[in-house]
């Protein structure tokens, strides 16, 4: 199965999930250390970063259900589903952290949102598990320069370019 949505031969999906877990990982940051007693502005840059978090992970879940579309039925499909489901809790806890603290004076996180926060990225750890078990099964027939399967096929390569010159 290849992705509908790609650039130069690559899969744009598993590319854009890693902006919105990046965003809300240095959003939990920011909140953290808001709350360790950091500086008060550090709650707002929290608030603001998990917000861009969420307008990625919209993108991301868009180019998701693309790709679901194309996906056959069976053990690839329910991961699939899986991983965007995984996606979509981590984004809904998200969004409830981000509508507590819209009207919040210095938008700051308290440590009830915090602990919310946490419990998103542990199913978004779990949604990443499920993606890069995802991609390693669609693009099997792809390989990257750079890796050891990529001296294979060029040994290989190497050794039909001899035989047709014997």
């Amino acid at each position: 199965m290849q992705s509908r949505l790609r650039v130069h031969g690559h899969p744009i999906q598993p590319m854009l999930v890693t902006f919105p877990f990046g965003l809300f990982v240095c959003a939990t940051l920011f909140d953290l250390f808001d709350l360790a007693g950091g500086p008060t502005f550090l709650g707002e840059v929290g608030y603001w970063t998990a917000v861009a978090a969420l307008v990625a992970a919209a993108l991301a879940g868009m180019a998701g259900m693309v790709d679901l579309w194309d996906v056959p039925a069976g053990a690839t499909r329910r991961t699939a589903i899986s991983f965007n489901l995984a996606n979509l809790v981590m984004a809904a806890l998200f969004v409830v952290t981000c509508l507590v603290r819209a009207d919040a004076p210095g938008r700051g996180a308290s440590g009830a949102l915090l602990a919310t926060e946490l419990t998103a990225l542990a199913v978004g750890a779990f949604g990443v598990f499920l993606g890069t078990h995802l991609v390693r099964r669609f693009d099997r027939e792809h390989v990257e320069p750079g890796t050891l399967d990529a001296l294979g096929a060029v040994a290989g390569s190497t050794v039909e370019i001899s035989r047709q010159r014997a």
